[in-house]
């Protein structure tokens, strides 16, 4: 690794998803004063609200929304009007 390319402050960090409590080490320059226990080792921690173990994209769970129904009901109000 390269020296004087990365700031002082780069260092190992735990980021914590509040919604599922999974908590993921990697690099940051985030600043916090909280610290967490991870794999034995003490390192600060940053809550996120969602990651990539909680978002609905990532795990599968997220909802189709029915717009043939939206569309259909738009078009009986609406498309009358354009004739």
């Amino acid at each position: 690794m390269k020296k004087g390319i990365h700031p002082e402050n780069y260092r190992p960090v735990v980021f914590k998803d509040m919604s599922n409590g999974d908590m993921f080490l990697t690099k940051s320059t985030c600043k916090t004063n909280d610290t967490v226990e991870f794999e034995g080792e003490t390192y600060p921690v940053v809550k996120v609200e969602i990651s990539s173990s909680s978002h609905p994209f990532y795990t599968g769970k997220n909802k189709l929304v029915d717009t043939a129904g939206r569309v259909d009901r738009f078009m009986n109000r609406y498309g009358k009007l354009k004739k």
